[in-house]
């Protein structure tokens, strides 16, 4: 099968050219090790090769022996290696080594030998709307933060089409798949992340039919700002719920396999006195998953709107990640005691920044636009400098700018 291009390819050759090693990191399935074999010259896989397995345990610096950049696959199964990368990388003094792929992060004593320097991490995820075709790119992320407007013309993804993108998610191995498989595969997937992957990195067992039921109250809770106690309690299902204590055991696990990438709040400064909520917003690492948990097909998202809403806010904040990253940039959510919320804030690292609020429906536009122009009002300029762009992304419509400067982006038309 031919190569399905990333958005992060690029990033990844520019790493390389100046790094001695690069880390991709990203969640089981999202295409890392077939990306890394595009550039790599020679490959270790410790997950399907037992010989190289035994060997990394028992003389590490033997797995490196082979032509630059060197991928070793799942290297978080064998966490000693990564102080032999990086004494190698010391000795070579060249970049492009090694490319390390992992899944999972290992316990922090595992890497206590800082990479400082030697090492850079690259994250993956799964697929965008952009990736996957289904966007025509014509609005671009960094092109607003450069103070670019939206211009597009009509974008329309149909509500089933829809439902449909946000069940079979962006995991490349669906691919050409048809929707009925791909969604098996997708339940199929969760259950090996409930009963094995969560042990990935620190080693320890967990109840999977627990951990099953908390990432069904994730999904239930997705892109909703969920405290750890309110996941535990909407575990009970008929059965004791889970201890909060155990909850947070279970969330810290998934993070660590990267199967849950929280949304921060947005460290802003206001010219008011308004009180900023700072819990993280609930996301899985692709929507689908949440829809594999809860066990529901596209007919059925159809009947519940406001669950579409908040799958179809998850799935925007997964391909914003991606674009974002690939802008030097991150994705922040801003939320107020007095009830003020905008989805997405995207900061880049030079301090630009935009707002961006989530509507199903173009219908919803002008509530949206309120929203960001509100935020826009309270955020203190000297401090933060005023908004690249604010936008409201839809499923559907014309991108265009509002006479009030607020943008209007399908998702159809949005990319890096």
């Amino acid at each position: 099968m031919a190569y399905h291009p990333r958005i992060v390819d690029r990033e990844l050759d520019e790493r390389l050219a100046a790094t001695g090693a690069v880390v991709v990191e990203g969640p089981r399935a999202c295409g890392k090790t077939t990306t890394a074999q595009q550039v790599a010259a020679s490959e270790v896989r410790l997950d399907v090769d037992d010989v190289a397995r035994r060997l990394a345990r028992l003389e590490p610096a033997r797995i490196l022996i082979g032509a630059a950049p060197r991928l070793i696959d799942e290297w978080q199964l064998e966490p000693a290696i990564w102080n032999h990368v990086r004494r190698a990388v010391d000795d070579r003094r060249l970049p492009g080594q090694f490319i390390l792929t992992g899944s999972a992060v290992p316990a922090d004593d595992a890497t206590r030998h800082t990479g400082a320097g030697r090492l850079t991490r690259l994250r993956m995820r799964p697929l965008s709307l952009f990736e996957l075709g289904r966007s025509s790119g014509q609005v671009s992320l960094a092109g607003l933060l450069d103070g670019v407007r939206a211009a597009a013309g009509r974008s329309v993804i149909p509500l089933d089409d829809l439902a449909e993108l946000i069940s079979v998610g962006g995991w490349p191995v669906n691919l050409g798949r048809s929707t009925p498989v791909a969604l098996r595969a997708n339940r199929d997937h969760l259950d090996e992340i409930r009963r094995l992957d969560i042990a990935n990195g620190d080693g320890r067992r967990r109840d999977p039919v627990r951990v099953g039921m908390l990432l069904r109250s994730l999904a239930r809770n997705v892109a909703t700002p969920a405290a750890i106690a309110t996941l535990a309690a909407d575990t009970g299902e008929g059965v004791s719920a889970i201890k909060e204590h155990t909850a947070g055991d279970y969330m810290r696990a998934l993070e660590r396999i990267m199967i849950v990438e929280n949304q921060p709040a947005w460290p802003t400064h206001l010219r008011s006195r308004s009180v900023l909520r700072r819990k993280p917003v609930r996301h899985l690492a692709d929507p689908s998953l949440a829809v594999a948990a809860v066990r529901a097909t596209p007919a059925r998202l159809l009947r519940d709107l406001d669950f579409l809403g908040l799958l179809f806010e998850s799935m925007v904040v997964r391909d914003l990640r991606v674009y974002a990253q690939a802008a030097d940039a991150e994705v922040f959510h801003y939320r107020e005691k007095g009830g003020l919320e905008v989805d997405a804030i995207v900061q880049g690292n030079d301090g630009r920044w935009a707002g961006f609020e989530v509507k199903l429906g173009e219908r919803r536009v002008d509530e949206g636009a309120r929203s960001l122009l509100r935020l826009a009002g309270r955020v203190d300029w000297e401090r933060m400098g005023e908004p690249a762009a604010l936008g409201v992304i839809v499923s559907s419509g014309y991108g265009y700018t509002r006479e009030d400067g607020v943008n209007v982006i399908p998702i159809g038309s949005l990319g890096p």
